[in-house]
C-alpha cells in the first residue's frame, strides 16, 4: 500500500484493497501515507460543500478515530446526525449500490476486505475508513465491505469473500470468469508448489546474518551486542525474572525518547532440533544450501522449464533459516495442514489432519484450545514425516518484535535500553504445556558481548515537545513505563547541562500488581527528589489489604488538578500500554471533561479528537495479551456470532 501512487486512483476501473488495522485503531505503517492521502482527497472534495469546519477533524487519523468510537457508534441516529461530519463514517450499512454516484472516484468500482481482530475495540477500523472513503469520493461498491477476524475464522472469511469478488468483477467488466482466472494465474505465475517444483541446492556462498536478514526483510538491519547480563527489575522473592532490563551497545544508531526498536529474535533451539528430526530431504542440516524453484518461461519458440533461486530465502543451513527466519511458533495454517497431510503413513493421522484443514470451527477450537506450534503438530501427527523444502516454503517469516526505547541518548551515548515483560504462559486455559513468547525469552537468554540483530523505528507521534512549557501527563502501567523512562533521562540530562533550563510539570500515572512488580521505583524516588518527576502516582491492581486500583482510577480521583494541566494549561497526554487500557483511559478522561464541564460526551469527543490534531494526545500502544481466559472467551464468542451473521 505505501508504494501505490494516489494520483492513479481517480483512472483505476477496479479496486481491490486488503487492509489490517493497527494498535487502538489506526493505519498499518505501510497504510499510513495511503491514509493521509485518501483523507486528502476527501477534504479537497468536500471543501465547498458546506459542511461544519468548525469540528476541528483536520487529520486522517483523528478522522478515522471519529468514525471507529465504538461507544459513540451505539448512540441513538439523532444523535450522530449532530456530528454531520463523521456521519458517512458508520460503517457500509446497505447492500444495494444502485444509487447515482458523484464525485472524483465516480468511475471506480471497489471492493474492501477488513482485517482486524475483535479483541481490540477499534475492530477493523481502518478497513471501515477506507471503504467509506471511497464511497464517499463516489466510488462504486462491488459488494459490502467484509471482515476477517483474528478471533475466528479469517482465513475461511477471506476465501468466501475473494472469489465473489473476482466474480462480480467479471461480470461488471464483461469478462468471463475461468477464463480471466486461468490468465491471471498464468500472469502471476501461480505454479503449484510440489517436491518435483522445489528443491535444495548446496550454496558455495553465504552473507553475513545482518545482510541476510536486511534482504530477507527488505530492511536495513544492524548487528549490535549486549553490554552485560538482562538485569531483573522485579523482585518475587523466588528470584524469577518477570520484566527485565537490557543494555545494548549500539554505536552509531540514531534515536529519540519515544522510539521504537524491531527486534530480530531466534526460535527456541529445542524446537528447530525437534522439527529437524522430522523432515525428510536433508541430510546435513548445518550445510549451507539455496532454495530453489521450478519455473515456466512463456517464449515464443514454446514454454522451457529452469530452476531459479527463491528471490527472498537466502542460502543458509537448514538449521538456521528455521531459527532466524521462519515463524515455526503460531499455530500452522490450515494450508499447512494440507500440506502436511499429504505425508502421512497413518491414513487416521491423515483423516484427522484434512479435518482440521478443511472444517473451520474444528480447526479455530483446535488452535485456540491448544495454541500449538509445529514440533507439537508433528508429535499429534506421529506418522507425519514431510520434505522440508515444501514446509520451508509454506512457513511465514519470522517477524520483528517492537519494543519501546527506555533510555535517552543524552544520558547513554552509543547505548539502548529495553524494558521487556517475560511472557510465560499455558494453553488449554492454563492446564496445557507451557508456551514461551519468542523474542522475550531470547532477550532474557542473552548474555554480555552476545550479537543481536534490531533496527530503530521513528515514533514522531510520539516524541516530545519541543517546547517545554506546556504540563506532560505520562500514563502507562507495567511495562507501558518504558518510554517515560527515556523522558526522565532526557529531562535530568537537560537539566545537568543547564540547571536554569525550564522544565515542564511532568506526572506520572503507573500501575502494577503489587509493590514487587514496581518497575524503577528507585529510579522514581530520585526524580522526584531531583524535582524532574513533579509527581508519581502508583495504582496496585493485586496488593494484598488494598483496594483494587487501576490508573484509570487514579485518574478520575484526581481529575479536579489534571483538569487544569491538560485544559487550562494544554498539556500534552502520553499513553502507553495495551489497548485495552489504552481505550479505558481515553474514555475515563473524556468522560471527567464532559463531567467538568456538564457537556455530553459526544461534545467532550469533538476536544479529544483536536488533542490529537494538535499533537497533544500520544499513544504508543502494543497488543493484547490473549491468554487471559475471559478476553479470549468473549473475543471468540464474539468472532463466533459475527462469522454466522455474515452471508
Amino acid at each position: 500500500m505505501s508504494d501505490y501512487d494516489i494520483s492513479s486512483i481517480e483512472h483505476e476501473a477496479l479496486l481491490i484493497v486488503v487492509a489490517s488495522t493497527f494498535g487502538n485503531g489506526d493505519p498499518p505503517e505501510n497504510g499510513e501515507l495511503f491514509s493521509q492521502e485518501l483523507y486528502a482527497m476527501r477534504v479537497q472534495e468536500g471543501s465547498g460543500d458546506g459542511q461544519d469546519s468548525s469540528i476541528g477533524v483536520s487529520s486522517s487519523k483523528s478522522f478515522m478515530k471519529a468514525s471507529s468510537r465504538q461507544d459513540l457508534i451505539k448512540l441513538p441516529v439523532q444523535q450522530v446526525k449532530k456530528i454531520d461530519r463523521w456521519d458517512s463514517l458508520r460503517g457500509s450499512t446497505s447492500d444495494t449500490f444502485t444509487e447515482e454516484n458523484f464525485g472524483p472516484l465516480s468511475n471506480v468500482r471497489f471492493a474492501v476486505f477488513a482485517l482486524g481482530s475483535s479483541a481490540y475495540p477499534n475492530f477493523c477500523a481502518f478497513g471501515q475508513y477506507v471503504d467509506n472513503v471511497l464511497g464517499e469520493l463516489g466510488g462504486e461498491r462491488l459488494l459490502k465491505m467484509a471482515y476477517g477476524d483474528e478471533m475466528c475464522g479469517q482465513e475461511q472469511s477471506f476465501r468466501r469473500w475473494a472469489p465473489e469478488v473476482f466474480k462480480l468483477a467479471c461480470e461488471t467488466f464483461c469478462l468471463d470468469p475461468e477464463e480471466s482466472l486461468s490468465d491471471a494465474s498464468l500472469a502471476l505465475q501461480n505454479e503449484s508448489l510440489t517436491v518435483n517444483t522445489v528443491r535444495l541446492v548446496p550454496s558455495k556462498t553465504r552473507g553475513s546474518l545482518e545482510e541476510l536478514l536486511s534482504k530477507f526483510h527488505n530492511k536495513k538491519v544492524y548487528c549490535c551486542q549486549i553490554k552485560e547480563p538482562p538485569l531483573n527489575l522485579t523482585n518475587t522473592g523466588n528470584g524469577e525474572k518477570t520484566t527485565i532490563l537490557l543494555k545494548i551497545n549500539a554505536p552509531g544508531l540514531e534515536y529519540e525518547p519515544g522510539d521504537h526498536v524491531g527486534i530480530f529474535p531466534a526460535n527456541r533451539a529445542e524446537i528447530v532440533d525437534g522439527i529437524l528430526k522430522r523432515l525428510t530431504g536433508v541430510e546435513d542440516a548445518d550445510e549451507v544450501l539455496q532454495l530453489q524453484l521450478l519455473k515456466e518461461k512463456h517464449t515464443s519458440n514454446g514454454i522451457f522449464k529452469l530452476w531459479e533461486s527463491h528471490d527472498k530465502v537466502p542460502p543458509d543451513s537448514v538449521r538456521n533459516l528455521l531459527l532466524r527466519f521462519f515463524d515455526v511458533t503460531t499455530p500452522p495454517t490450515r494450508q499447512m495442514l494440507t500440506l502436511l497431510s499429504g505425508f502421512c503413513g497413518d491414513n487416521q493421522d491423515k483423516e484427522r489432519l484434512q479435518l482440521l484443514a478443511t472444517d473451520s470451527s474444528a480447526y479455530e477450537d483446535w488452535r485456540h484450545w491448544r495454541l500449538p506450534h509445529l514440533l507439537e503438530v508433528l508429535a499429534e501427527f506421529p506418522s507425519c514425516k514431510p520434505p522440508a523444502t515444501l514446509v520451508l516454503v509454506n512457513l511465514m517469516p519470522l517477524q520483528a518484535r517492537f519494543y519501546s526505547i527506555s533510555s535517552s541518548p543524552r544520558k547513554v551515548n552509543n547505548e539502548i535500553h529495553l524494558t521487556v515483560a517475560i511472557v510465560r504462559y499455558r494453553s488449554e486455559d492454563g492446564s496445557g504445556d507451557e508456551r514461551y513468547g519468542v523474542c522475550s525469552n531470547y532477550l532474557s537468554g542473552l548474555q554480555e558481548a552476545d550479537e543481536l540483530h534490531m533496527f530503530v523505528r521513528s515514533a514522531p507521534s510520539f516524541h516530545l515537545p519541543a517546547e517545554h512549557a506546556r504540563p506532560i501527563v505520562l500514563i502507562g502501567p507495567g511495562t507501558g513505563i518504558a518510554p517515560f523512562r527515556s523522558f526522565w533521562q532526557e529531562f535530568e540530562m537537560l537539566r545537568e547541562m543547564n540547571a536554569d533550563v525550564p522544565l515542564p510539570k511532568v506526572w506520572l500515572f503507573f500501575g502494577c500488581r503489587n509493590r514487587d512488580v514496581d518497575l524503577y521505583a528507585d529510579e522514581k524516588t530520585q526524580m522526584l527528589n531531583d524535582k524532574i518527576l513533579d509527581r508519581v502516582f502508583l495504582a496496585l491492581s493485586r496488593e494484598p489489604n488494598i483496594q483494587k486500583t487501576y490508573v484509570q482510577d487514579l485518574i478520575e480521583k484526581e481529575f479536579s488538578s489534571l483538569y487544569k494541566l491538560i485544559v487550562e494549561e494544554q498539556g500534552h497526554i502520553y499513553v502507553c500500554g495495551d489497548v485495552t487500557m489504552a481505550e479505558h483511559v481515553y474514555q475515563t478522561i473524556r468522560k471527567c471533561i464532559a463531567r467538568k464541564e456538564q457537556k455530553p460526551e459526544t461534545e467532550v469527543e469533538t476536544f479529544m479528537l483536536t488533542l490529537r490534531d494538535a499533537n497533544r494526545y500520544h499513544e504508543d500502544i502494543f497488543g493484547i495479551t490473549l491468554r487471559t481466559a475471559e478476553i479470549h472467551t468473549k473475543s471468540r464468542a464474539t468472532a463466533r456470532i459475527r462469522m454466522a451473521s455474515q452471508p
